[in-house]
């Protein structure tokens, strides 16, 4: 589990510190995403009598691989809690996607990340809206219909409905792999792209409502402000999914018979 970080380190880090460590790579990580991969259970720190969190080096190396395998292999967290667990056996992980050997985890899907029967959960994966998978990398539109695993007529309809699109330069990030496997995995119980505008009505509110916010200090001249303005927005982000999709579990939850 190699990485930047030395794994020789014997002093424990607060939260505050570990942040500042896995920023340099992970520019976008914030400290609920941490505490998530915390309470999923993929690292567990040391705790003081008073219950403050206290990471060893092993611990930041662990992070650091997490966040790798999701920004550079869209990989999700049961997937990479596999791969974890082989490590601490002294064994060798799965084959990632596209190393020639079979998908990470026993996927077959050869582009990066979960086939369809793998869906993206927002709450169980982190909120990957909080930057996870944003951080640089970039797709054409032939390696998202092959890493979606997804035709080009259906590309084609859901950009007509808004639901994915492309930047200026034609390619696609992270998030809208993301959505195209999530509209990909809704259309296998029936739902086409028309019911999901209300899905995108409400999503292109919660922009308008983080924006609100942030707006103003986006505008600010210091540039450590507008920074802050970035992450408070993915923070925003995060939080608003994870509201989302609480609300309507709880939703399903009281309905009778549930």
């Amino acid at each position: 589990m190699a990485s930047g970080i030395s794994a020789g380190r014997q002093q424990l880090l607060s939260i505050g510190a570990v942040l500042t460590e896995l920023q340099a790579e992970f520019p976008e990580v914030t400290i609920s995403k941490i505490r998530f991969l915390e309470a999923e259970r993929l690292v567990e720190p040391q705790r003081t009598p008073s219950g403050y969190r206290k990471f060893s080096a092993v611990d930041v190396e662990r992070l650091a691989y997490v966040l790798r395998m999701q920004r550079d292999h869209y990989l999700p967290l049961r997937v990479i809690r596999e791969h974890l667990a082989a490590l601490d056996r002294g064994e060798n992980p799965p084959a990632l996607p596209g190393s020639g050997s079979g998908a990470a985890g026993g996927q077959g899907d050869s582009a990066g990340g979960a086939g369809a029967d793998e869906a993206f959960d927002p709450v169980r994966d982190g909120a990957l809206v909080a930057g996870s998978v944003a951080g640089g990398t970039r797709l054409g539109r032939a390696e998202l219909l092959a890493a979606a695993g997804i035709t080009e007529p259906q590309l084609a309809e859901w950009e007509s409905y808004g639901l994915v699109t492309a930047d200026p330069d034609g390619g696609f990030d992270g998030e809208m792999l993301q959505v195209a496997r999530l509209v990909a995995e809704l259309g296998r119980f029936g739902l086409e792209p028309r019911h999901l505008r209300a899905v995108k009505a409400a999503a292109d509110r919660e922009v308008g409502l983080v924006e609100q916010i942030v707006a103003p200090l986006r505008r600010h001249r210091n540039p450590q402000t507008r920074a802050h303005a970035a992450a408070m927005a993915r923070e925003l982000a995060t939080l608003s999914v994870r509201l989302h999709a609480s609300l309507v579990q709880a939703g399903l939850r009281a309905r009778p018979g549930a």
